[in-house]
């Protein structure tokens, strides 16, 4: 028996003189919860249309479940389920009436208590007969969380399934989805909240410019991190010269300044003082998948 839920073999992809995606070689294996991540543009939703489909890859072969996507492709769509960026929806139908008719596409009947169970965890159930055009972004998004899970495909795809909604509805999300993963069910997660895929994934590929330039554990890239981070909250709100060239990025009126040993810590304390700039906030922060992610992205030319 074929372990491997997605197999991706020597993928490569363009649009006109657009190289989207090189030479990508990857395997997810039955029942990983599996991280795609990259900068916009990376090439990850581009893969995943292949994965699903809905776009034909220039060379290569692509699996899912042991079949192929292109000659087996009845047999890939009743395995796949694809939650979408897009909002994409039939505005003249209730979202139990678009979730039975998604039903129908795969063939699935007396599916109304399946249904009941999806409505019921992604928290729609005071919304199961209002009318698809009436609802709100986030209520929209959980529908099609809701259609892709309806046909309880063994591997389910989530293409940023929490941008732009609430923290009820990621903690509702997540919930559920790792339900289905314990159950057996293959995620494979792409986000801007490295923090999600850092809580759930075990492995991570990192894409770059059409190429997977990382992948490993997620565990594994963070315990290699030789680095910490210093986040500083300045008055007046500025670095030093001598600290301009410290590794560091400013987010959200703070510093993050990377340190190599503590021997650092001090050296940066007294560039401080000598500059009479007051320190309002300091912490001292552990590596973790988004310092990760930064440091090889930056790293990888």
């Amino acid at each position: 028996m074929n372990s491997a839920a997605i197999e991706v073999k020597q993928i490569y992809k363009h649009f006109d003189a657009v190289q989207a995606l090189r030479d990508i070689n990857l395997e997810i294996k039955q029942g990983e919860f599996f991280a795609l991540l990259g900068p916009n543009g990376a090439g990850k939703t581009t893969l995943i249309n292949i994965i699903a489909g809905l776009t034909i890859a220039n060379h290569g072969t692509i699996k899912v479940m042991g079949c192929d996507v292109i000659t087996q492709y009845r047999k890939t769509r009743q395995m796949l389920g694809v939650v979408p960026q897009e909002l994409v929806f039939d505005p003249f139908f209730t979202v139990r009436e678009t979730l039975t008719i998604q039903s129908g596409y795969y063939g699935v009947k007396n599916n109304s208590s399946w249904i009941d169970e999806i409505i019921y965890h992604l928290n729609l159930a005071d919304k199961a007969d209002t009318n698809m055009r009436n609802l709100s972004g986030g209520m929209k998004r959980r529908v099609l969380v809701a259609q892709a899970l309806v046909h309880k495909p063994p591997v389910i795809i989530l293409d940023e399934p929490t941008a732009g909604v609430d923290v009820a509805l990621r903690q509702a999300l997540w919930t559920f989805i790792k339900q289905l993963n314990q159950n057996g069910h293959t995620i494979v997660l792409t986000t801007h909240y490295l923090e999600e895929a850092e809580t759930l994934c075990h492995r991570v590929a990192m894409l770059k410019q059409g190429q997977i330039i990382v992948l490993d554990e997620i565990k594994n890239l963070i315990n290699s991190a030789n680095c910490q981070t210093i986040r500083l909250k300045l008055s007046p709100d500025k670095l030093p010269e001598t600290l301009v060239t410290y590794p560091h990025r400013y987010t959200n009126d703070y510093y993050f300044l990377e340190i190599k040993d503590y021997s650092q810590l001090e050296f940066i304390l007294t560039a401080l003082r000598s500059a009479t700039i007051q320190i309002l906030e300091m912490q001292l922060l552990q590596p973790d998948l988004e310092q990760v992610f930064i440091n090889i992205m930056q790293d990888k030319n």
